[in-house]
């Protein structure tokens, strides 16, 4: 049982860059992560309506309209940007450096690393380095330029966003939080999508359509679901280790069902990168 969870729990994560891509490549990125938000609010206010959850209070508002803002919206909206430019296993990928800009933040702070902390840190920011460096020398063209950078830009604004939710954590339902996270980041993205992203959609082929639905209630409200599942059952601590594996499956995904090729540069830099997470998650 353990294993199909944990099996489902990284195919979940891993197969939203490729749907993310697969929109992205068809829709204006914007406007469809701002449809994706605006369809789910609603399923998220009933689950939270069913389980009559307390709300945020005071304070903690402020932490969850920030996470929201900054740790769902920014993050997300880099990241399908991203996924018209690069392939999904490099999106995932620099996606998963969150941790690393979360972990720099928590040093500013004050907080300690531990020496093996700090190896994690040094070597997930050799790997990312070391990918830059080396498309580089491939020649690396603006678009794919542009998309790289967003994708890390996504990373560093949800250590944002976690950074400033992380004092309500303890506090806050997790479905209540997920509800006021989706909601502010859902208002922020039909801001951008106004703003930046070009006209909205006027037609969709099947290929999106089913895409859609799939990011809508799998990713958007079962993954979340078996997020919490995963924590209760894992730990909060290997339930984050395991999303290490999450850009692999994309990258395996994108190469066998959507012809994406990563070149050597981008597997060295990747599994330098995911090796220096995996030392901070132990260092913890």
């Amino acid at each position: 049982m353990n294993l199909l969870l944990a099996t489902l729990y990284v195919l979940m994560w891993g197969s939203a860059f490729n749907a993310a891509r697969l929109v992205a490549l068809e829709w204006p990125p914007l406007w469809a992560l701002a449809i994706r938000f605006v369809a789910v609010v609603p399923l998220l206010w009933l689950i939270w309506w069913w389980r009559r959850a307390p709300f945020a209070l005071g304070e903690d508002r402020w932490r969850l309209a920030l996470m929201g803002a900054f740790g769902m919206g920014g993050y997300l909206a880099c990241a399908w940007v991203a996924s018209a430019h690069v392939p999904s296993g490099l999106v995932a990928l620099l996606a998963a450096c969150t941790p690393l800009f979360v972990a720099l933040g928590e040093a500013w702070r004050g907080r300690r690393l531990s020496p093996l902390g700090w190896a994690g840190l040094g070597l997930g920011w050799l790997g990312v380095a070391t990918l830059g460096l080396l498309r580089s020398a491939d020649g690396l063209a603006a678009a794919e330029a542009w998309g790289l950078g967003l994708a890390l830009l996504g990373a560093f604004s949800q250590a944002l966003g976690v950074l400033a939710y992380a004092p309500a954590r303890g506090r806050m339902d997790p479905w209540a939080a997920n509800l006021g996270q989706t909601a502010v980041a859902g208002l922020l993205l039909l801001l951008l999508a106004g703003a930046l992203g070009g006209s909205p959609p006027s037609s969709a082929s099947p290929v999106v359509l089913w895409t859609m639905i799939y990011s809508c209630l799998v990713v958007g409200i079962l993954g979340y679901g078996l997020f919490f599942v995963v924590i209760g059952r894992f730990g909060a601590s290997n339930a984050a280790a395991l999303q290490l594996m999450a850009p692999p499956v994309a990258a395996m995904l994108g190469w066998a069902f959507m012809g994406e090729r990563l070149a050597w540069g981008d597997l060295l830099g990747g599994a330098i990168t995911l090796t220096g997470l995996l030392l901070m998650f132990r260092a913890r």
